[in-house]
């Protein structure tokens, strides 16, 4: 039987202060040009042949572990079993910003990290790939991501091509709802702002979390969107906030006032409503018509990484179809990988099978129609527009 793993409260991190998201934006751009590391100096010698290991730093509950021993990484023993390389596998990543903190003097100064693989946030990957600090894929390594990488990831505006990122799980930001204590359905955001729910509504804090899907709301393509868009939809915002219609603005804590029954509709990852709905199939989740944001947490390989070769063969080893939806059976986010869905309906035990069945681990071509990638925004547009979300989020 599939075990479902409680729901992680910092894999979708939010920037937490103006003072930290504007130093991010000059450091990205021009205000350090010595920080943007040349293609010519991003690789060093590659010492996989000789040393059969790799380090790979990721988020807490974001791989699967042995119902009866949770140090046992069943997918990744397996990896190691079947290479010969081990793995010096740590959870490390709590907060984007806290990450990028944490290993930015090391890459702006062309020494290494200590890590061969790390993940991140679309919106965080595209920081490194601007500033060059991460080596692009050998892709002739990786048949398996050639082949199998959703076609909907396949090309985001900071990395074309993904020569340089591959998504490790996705997820949809959407609208989550409890149906039976609010008595009707939720079809779009402009639902959030009727009169009965009026302080039951909650919005996620973080500026790379939230906009994306009230843009949508609005009307706007998200994979072209303006500062004027951007703007115009902090203007309603701020409309709703004066006038009491929006409760908080909350990180993954959302799902305790859902749960309460304190918030009657907010601003959801589909992943955690798959978690929810266990206990409670009354809460529902909703890509609008207008459509909802598709984002990724991506697998990189930093600059100086010594053990190049290997981390390009673990990737690839994790977009094999069969491991594919073994991970995605634990994690229940949106699999990356299309074909593992046919590998979870051959199962036998009924509550995996079931799985390859949900909309919000392998969507449909219905609702894979409303889905975008939202354009990342850029080192010069992030220090007007975090000013003007986080003095709304009251940051």
């Amino acid at each position: 039987m599939t075990r479902t793993p409680p729901p992680a409260p910092s894999r979708r991190s939010l920037l937490r202060a103006l003072t930290g998201a504007a130093a991010l934006g000059t450091l990205a751009g021009c205000g350090v040009p010595a920080a943007y590391v040349e293609p010519g100096d991003r690789s060093v010698t590659d010492e996989s042949a000789a040393d059969r290991r790799l380090t790979w730093a990721n988020w807490p509950l974001y791989i699967d572990t042995d119902d009866d021993d949770t140090s046992r990484r069943p997918t990744l023993d397996a990896f190691e079993k079947h290479t010969g390389i081990s793995v010096g596998y740590t959870e490390e990543i709590n907060d984007n910003d806290e990450f990028f903190g944490k290993i930015s003097p090391a890459l702006m100064n062309h020494q290494r990290t200590g890590r061969d693989l790390i993940v991140v946030s679309d919106w965080m990957c595209a920081r490194f790939v601007r500033l060059g600090w991460v080596q692009r894929m050998d892709r002739s390594r990786q048949p398996n991501v050639a082949e199998h990488l959703d076609p909907l990831l396949r090309s985001p505006a900071f990395d074309p091509g993904r020569g340089s990122t591959v998504p490790w799980q996705s997820g949809i930001t959407g609208i989550a709802y409890d149906r039976r204590r609010l008595g009707r359905e939720i079809r779009g955001v402009a639902d959030l702002w009727a009169s009965d729910l009026k302080g039951r509504v909650t919005l996620l804090s973080g500026l790379d979390e939230a906009f994306a899907l009230l843009m949508q709301g609005d009307g706007v393509d998200i994979t072209r969107w303006t500062t004027d868009d951007f703007h115009r939809v902090c203007d309603r915002v701020e409309r709703e906030v004066h006038r009491g219609q929006i409760r908080r603005f909350t990180g993954n804590d959302y799902t305790k006032d859902l749960v309460s029954g304190d918030v009657l509709a907010c601003q959801a990852y589909s992943g955690d409503v798959i978690q929810l709905q266990a206990d409670n199939p009354d809460i529902r989740f909703v890509v609008p018509e207008s459509g909802a944001e598709l984002w990724s947490d991506s697998l990189m390989i930093p600059d100086r990484a010594r053990h190049k070769s290997n981390a390009e063969r673990l990737i690839d080893y994790y977009y094999q179809p069969e491991v594919a939806a073994r991970l995605a059976a634990w994690v229940n986010y949106v699999c990356p990988v299309p074909a593992a869905r046919e590998v979870l309906a051959a199962s036998r035990d009924k509550d995996t099978a079931a799985l390859a069945g949900n909309p919000l681990i392998f969507p449909d071509s219905a609702m894979r129609g409303r889905l975008a990638v939202a354009r990342d925004i850029t080192s010069t547009e992030r220090p007007e527009l975090a000013k003007r979300w986080n003095t709304i989020v009251g940051l």
